[in-house]
C-alpha cells in the first residue's frame, strides 16, 4: 500500500499550518515556506517537527524538481 495522495487535501505543516507538497521519489512530504521536509514511513507521514529535517534554499529547489 503506497502513501495515498488524497491526504494531501488534509494535512498541513503542523509549524506553519501549510500546505505540504509530496515527494514520491524520496518518500517525502515538504513545506516550502518553512523548508522543512517531514519523512514518510510505512506509508505514514511523520508530522513531528522534531522529525522534521530544514534544508537550504537550494536545496528545497532540488527537491522540487
Amino acid at each position: 500500500m503506497a502513501f495515498d495522495k488524497k491526504l494531501l487535501d488534509i494535512l498541513a505543516c503542523p509549524v506553519c499550518k501549510g500546505a505540504l507538497v509530496y515527494h514520491p521519489k524520496q518518500g517525502q512530504l515538504i513545506c516550502k515556506f518553512d523548508r522543512l521536509v517531514y519523512p514518510i514511513v510505512d506509508n505514514i507521514p511523520v508530522l513531528l517537527a522534531i522529525e522534521a529535517k530544514s534544508v537550504g534554499s537550494e536545496e528545497l529547489e532540488a527537491l522540487l524538481k
